[in-house]
């Protein structure tokens, strides 16, 4: 159990004014990649200068630790289900190993990112996180991409859907659906170069040794 005598009103003092506020929702099985690739690129935004940066954070439905697939513990920074959450700019899931059966069946997260959806600017995922908000009744009428992998079973799920294949990510709206691994960064890149222009993206993808153009990347912008 997670020893922890900060209120959700203590947590709030890591969310600084003037800023875009991401959450990341985590749980059980979580991919580390999925998660810190974005994780990484949004929270450098805190060292460039003339811009709006992001606070970064993870929400889940306990503060107990959270263990990834590779055994990584977590220590959510708020629970969705009982705290007093911050107003949510970008929602970004990560993949986790029951985002394809058990975790489509958690009414409560999906509600969750369902009502989340409705009030962020953006809504991003990676890897089997799309499934996530297919699901939630998220991109009923929105292009998207996942998991190269599960592009197959993605389709028979979800059959009323546009699903691309063979791209990084797709952006449709709000949504911007990803392939994930290591794939992650650049989604995330994008969202920055969208937000912030080239000149900044590419000081993040430099600081993080990326090799960054968006010119050169598979990816389809609907609107």
């Amino acid at each position: 159990m997670r020893v922890d005598s900060e209120s959700s009103t203590d947590r709030y003092e890591n969310i600084k004014e003037g800023r875009y506020n991401v959450a990341f929702l985590i749980m059980d099985g979580t991919f580390n990649t999925e998660l810190t690739a974005p994780y990484d690129i949004f929270h450098h935004t805190i060292f460039r200068d003339s811009i709006k940066p992001m606070n970064v954070f993870m929400v889940a439905n306990t503060l107990d630790p959270i263990t990834t697939f590779e055994g990584i513990k977590l220590l959510p920074n708020f629970n969705y289900l009982v705290d007093s959450l911050p107003p949510i700019d970008i929602l970004v899931v990560p993949s986790a190993e029951g985002h394809l059966d058990k975790d489509l069946r958690d009414t409560l997260m999906l509600n969750f990112v369902k009502s989340t959806a409705q009030s962020a600017q953006f809504v991003t995922s990676h890897c089997d996180g799309a499934f996530v908000l297919a699901e939630a009744g998220l991109l009923q009428d929105i292009e998207s991409t996942t998991f190269p992998g599960d592009i197959t079973t993605y389709r028979e799920r979800y059959p009323s859907q546009v699903i691309h294949d063979s791209v990084l990510f797709v952006h449709d709206g709000k949504f911007i659906t990803s392939a994930g691994g290591a794939k992650s960064f650049e989604a995330a890149l994008y969202l920055c170069e969208f937000l912030y222009g080239k000149s900044i993206a590419d000081q993040l993808a430099s600081g993080l040794v990326i090799d960054w153009d968006l010119s050169s990347i598979s990816y389809i912008k609907v609107k």
